[in-house]
């Protein structure tokens, strides 16, 4: 098993006849993700690499019985492309697009919720299943298919973190790259309930960095509700106060969000926390014994 997508997703891709949605459906095609068609609009009745194409995700998801999206469109364009794709029908949204206003985010976030649809993103990598459906940008090269949930607010941290664990014979049941933007979708708490209970995650590893208190609640959550190991990793560390440091979130906002707070929270917890991206495995496996 894994979580959110597999062999049965039926995927549509937002943006897809543009430079980055062509490319990288071709890459999630490659893989053996099921990609049911895209929208792109007075573009309807094309297709992209034999996949077509519609004007509306209204037309897209009545033809094609899609349940996911994934968005490739300018952050102009982001916000209404989401509360498009939920109003449609779709119960997946992965929004790949950044620079998207936070106002603009917090609108179609609770848009998307008040239409029974999840969000991933905005300014995600995406997420991977291994050997079944990729929905995003990861480099499908590293990933393994096995028994390690891994969530992360940074998409290079998640590529370090999957190569390490992949060299270390440690294959990963799902991916999610959640992103780094003030405001996101899904997040620690409800991905880590989705890891608890799916059956074929053993391990999971925890990637956070400086600003707000995600990691801090996401503690707490696994204090008193995760029974499988964790091991945490914050990236900034050494990250001066009022600093943003590459992703907008990422910020030291007066005494909070510092990487010491956090990896305190995460070490109360009974999180082993990595001082280097490359100490993971070994401290998941020590904790998988």
């Amino acid at each position: 098993m894994s979580i959110l997508i597999d062999k049965s997703t039926r995927l549509l891709v937002q943006g897809i006849t543009g430079r980055d949605g062509r490319f990288h459906t071709e890459k999630m095609k490659e893989y053996g993700t099921n990609i049911v068609g895209g929208t792109s609009p007075g573009k309807g009745g094309t297709d992209v690499l034999g996949i077509p194409v519609f004007d509306t995700m209204y037309d897209a998801v009545n033809q094609t019985d899609a349940d996911t999206s994934i968005i490739f469109v300018p952050a102009k364009f982001a916000a209404d492309a989401i509360m498009e794709a939920a109003d449609a029908g779709i119960k997946l949204i992965i929004c790949i697009s950044e620079g998207i206003p936070t106002l603009d985010v917090i609108k179609a976030h609770r848009f998307a919720q008040e239409r029974g649809a999840m969000l991933i993103g905005p300014n995600c990598p995406g997420l991977v299943s291994p050997g079944k459906s990729l929905a995003g940008i990861l480099p499908a090269q590293i990933f393994k298919e096995g028994n390690i949930g891994v969530i992360s607010r940074s998409g290079t941290l998640t590529y370090e973190v999957v190569y390490h664990l992949t060299a270390n014979g440690m294959g990963q049941s799902s991916a999610i790259g959640m992103g780094g933007d003030p405001v996101t979708g899904l997040y620690f708490r409800e991905l880590l309930e989705m890891l608890q209970n799916d059956p074929a995650t053993e391990g999971i590893v925890m990637i956070g960095e400086i600003g707000g208190n995600a990691e801090e609640q996401a503690a707490a959550y696994i204090k008193n509700h995760v029974t499988k190991p964790v091991v945490g990793f914050i990236a900034g560390q050494f990250a001066p106060p009022g600093k943003q440091m590459g992703h907008a979130g990422a910020i030291i906002s007066g005494s909070s969000g510092t990487a010491a707070d956090k990896i305190a929270a995460m070490e109360a917890a009974g999180i082993k926390v990595a001082k280097e991206p490359s100490d993971i495995p070994s401290l998941l496996k020590n904790m998988m014994k």
